[in-house]
């Protein structure tokens, strides 16, 4: 067959699985990223000897996509899963001091493998856990495809299952809130329900956690430069396309600040905004929809003691404006007895344009609540990494506004989280997107392959 040429514009995950997928398929591919690297927004940067996340990124079991990907550039045993779920829960605000619970699964079958530890979970009462168990199983009923659910609230849906406020703070918002970036009461029911119907209510160890013990530079960035090397992709870093046309022979021309490529195929797998900025017209009947898409912030916080003060690799926390804390000493390279904990602050719009100073004084005496070993600990650095459009924001009706992988314009395809996956922005959707653009590319060239997640399409 022609080796037709094809140009992905972006360089994150979804670009980088677009590329892998149509250069395995056979075709000639350039990718194009602005940045100096790969990787999106799931990056690594160095600070001294450090080598540091912009952000701390897990996946679950259930992330199949992204999981493949993990594979692809050959980097699976650099980002490991728990052999089960467990996730210590911290509460420093109970009236009887700090209780510590956990959130774990046995190998009992769905739904019973989290009914134990949800019986012993110290942050709600009794009746508390009950209500959980019943809203649990009416979410399991529900099709988080469905787009009435789209319209609605995840919050409002709580309350009308019998989920006080305690019960969503402690519970479903501890996870909700680091999966979708929002709170329940700013969240779709049908997001929702995707979340929690996959992840917790789907199979035995769907929601086993994973992240990388190496920096992500290493895995979105190293590794997959390799992959598309051998897959023969050609990558182009510091390259900002300008312009984007459609010739009268039905091939694209794409325009960069220092050449021009011609192609049969042309994938945008950049930000929303950007998508919506070289759109040719045409291609999407509204396309000012994509602006209509919100983002959401997230902030992390980096702070490296010179002595061990966490004994866990990771924890979520309540009574506190800390959210989750993750150990990431050894994978920046600290070597020399000191600790390093970043903190992973999702739904921060209060937070995201603070100075550091404020932030200091804000985040490090709550450290010392929820760590006493921190309390006599000499904090050697303290900084803040911030994403202020890290991810589309899940709020109610943005199921209508997210794109499909095709436009209707042939040959000319979207990628991103934030185009229709069926999921929030994670990671996993940044895959499944470039999967799914990158088929449909493929139906249109007549140039069929199977699908890495399914049958062939």
């Amino acid at each position: 067959m022609t080796a037709n040429h094809a140009v992905v514009v972006g360089g994150g995950l979804a670009g980088v699985t677009t590329a892998l997928e149509l250069g395995d398929a056979g075709m000639r591919v350039t990718l194009l990223e602005s940045r100096p690297r790969l990787g999106g927004l799931a990056f690594s940067f160095k600070r001294g000897e450090l080598t540091v996340d912009n952000g701390q990124h897990v996946y679950l079991r259930c992330c199949t996509a992204y999981r493949w990907f993990l594979d692809r550039v050959d980097g699976a045993a650099l980002a490991p899963l728990q052999d089960r779920l467990d996730v210590p829960v911290l509460d420093v605000a109970h009236p009887r001091g700090p209780r510590l619970g956990r959130l774990r699964r046995s190998a009992l079958p769905v739904p019973l493998h989290l009914a134990s530890s949800l019986a012993r979970y110290p942050h709600l009462t009794l009746a508390e856990r009950a209500s959980v168990g019943r809203a649990a199983l009416a979410l399991r009923r529900l099709d988080p495809a469905d787009p009435a659910l789209d319209g609605v609230d995840f919050a409002t849906w709580l309350g009308r299952h019998g989920q006080s406020p305690r019960t969503i703070e402690a519970l479903w918002d501890l996870v909700g809130i680091a999966t979708l970036n929002a709170t329940a009461d700013q969240s779709s029911l049908g997001l929702a329900a995707k979340v929690f119907k996959t992840g917790l209510l789907s199979e035995n160890g769907a929601a086993d956690i994973g992240w990388a013990r190496v920096p992500l530079g290493d895995l979105h960035d190293g590794l997959a430069r390799k992959a598309l090397d051998a897959a023969g992709v050609r990558t182009e870093l510091r390259t900002r396309v300008t312009c984007l046309s459609r010739l009268e022979s039905g091939s694209w021309r794409v325009d960069t600040e220092s050449e021009s490529l011609d192609a049969d195929t042309v994938v945008l797998a950049v930000p929303q905004r950007e998508a919506h900025a070289l759109l040719p017209p045409g291609a999407l009947a509204d396309p000012d929809k994509l602006l209509d898409i919100a983002t959401a912030p997230i902030l992390n916080v980096h702070v490296v003691y010179d002595r061990k003060v966490l004994r866990q690799p990771f924890f979520a926390a309540l009574g506190t404006p800390v959210q989750w804390v993750f150990d990431r000493t050894d994978a920046s390279g600290l070597t020399d007895g000191g600790q390093y904990l970043a903190l992973s602050q999702s739904v921060a719009q209060d937070d995201i344009d603070e100075p550091v100073s404020v932030l200091r004084a804000k985040y490090l005496p709550e450290l010392e609540r929820l760590l006493p070993a921190a309390r006599g600990a000499k904090v050697r650095d303290f900084f803040v990494t911030r994403e202020r459009t890290a991810t589309f924001a899940p709020t109610p009706g943005v199921g209508r506004l997210r794109p499909g992988a095709r436009t209707d314009t042939p040959g000319l395809f979207l990628a991103g989280a934030w185009t229709a996956t069926g999921w929030p922005a994670t990671m996993e959707s940044a895959v499944r997107s470039g999967q799914a653009a990158a088929h449909a590319a493929l139906a249109g060239l007549d140039r069929r392959r199977e699908h890495p997640l399914r049958e062939a399409v």
